[in-house]
């Protein structure tokens, strides 16, 4: 069997990402998201599972928004239900970048509530991005139960994922603001004061949100 320049450069890539370098491996993705083949997506896929470089992982993510939706979007989604952590989170990440709303029924309460932060993460920003028009509040519903939870950087990601879906989160965070919970009540006076104010900093907000709290209030006299 005669091998061809273009087999010699894909063997050469599919070891390229196995590399022990993360520069070669960084390279490599690039190189197959460059001239995209379907023989690479399985092995793209792979990748991302146990790739533990963040730039590397992020151009793997890259290189598959490259090859069609109709052979890699299947293949993500059986990635969500994986046991990995780390296979779940870049799914869920890759998902938001191709954009396709066919993964919505994929994005399910148990991933929205993932025990592993970054995958609970990942999956937030997905469901914003994959959401039918029409289901914003009941998505804000369930993402409304993971307010307080973790620490700051969690609770950003989860307060830049409620506003980006717009007022329709409102009645969901005005709940929120009599749970029992100190930390959920704190997080959902912070996510309403940055709906209402874009460019207030989470710090400030969060920490003024703390306050009121403490003090016994609700934050909703004046609204």
């Amino acid at each position: 069997m005669t091998i061809t320049r273009q087999d010699t450069d894909t063997i050469r890539a599919l070891q390229g990402l196995e590399d022990g370098r993360s520069s070669v491996r960084l390279r490599a993705a690039l190189a197959v998201g460059t001239t995209p083949d379907p023989r690479f997506i399985d092995k793209l896929i792979e990748r991302c599972a146990i790739e533990p470089e963040f730039f590397v992982r992020d151009m793997l993510t890259w290189a598959l928004t490259r090859h069609p939706v109709s052979m890699t979007l299947p293949k993500l989604l059986r990635e969500v239900r994986s046991e990995r952590v780390q296979a779940r989170s870049q799914a869920l990440h890759t998902l938001s970048k191709i954009g396709d709303r066919q993964a919505w029924p994929a994005i399910t309460r148990t991933l929205l509530s993932d025990a592993d932060d970054e995958v609970a993460r990942s999956a937030w920003r997905a469901a914003v991005v994959l959401v039918p028009e029409g289901e914003g509040a009941a998505l804000a519903a369930v993402l409304a139960t993971q307010l307080g939870r973790g620490g700051r950087e969690t609770q950003l990601s989860l307060s830049r994922a409620l506003v980006a879906l717009g007022e329709v989160i409102a009645p969901a965070l005005l709940a929120a603001t009599t749970a029992p919970d100190p930390r959920m009540r704190a997080h959902a006076l912070a996510t309403q004061r940055l709906l209402r104010d874009p460019d207030t900093g989470f710090e400030s907000a969060i920490e003024e949100a703390k306050r009121v709290v403490a003090l016994g209030g609700s934050g909703q006299k004046g609204r």
